[in-house]
């Protein structure tokens, strides 16, 4: 397991496994949207210009709308 999923503290190698595992373990919870491709969503985290709680905050608040 990581110490930090922070983007200050991974290399950008590491933020594409984190994304990877990640999603292999959670690949039920998109299953049934079509077009949506989570790798793309978390590109900013994976480029180090957004962190996941940031992109997740953005999903979510776009979802309630």
């Amino acid at each position: 397991m990581y110490k930090s999923i922070k983007i200050a503290d991974t290399t950008r190698e590491e933020r594409i496994e984190i994304i990877k595992t990640s999603l292999a373990y959670n690949e039920d919870s998109c299953e049934g949207s079509v077009g949506f491709d989570a790798m793309t969503m978390y590109q900013p985290y994976i480029d180090g210009e957004k962190e996941i709680a940031q992109i997740n905050m953005e999903f979510r608040s776009g979802m309630v709308k």
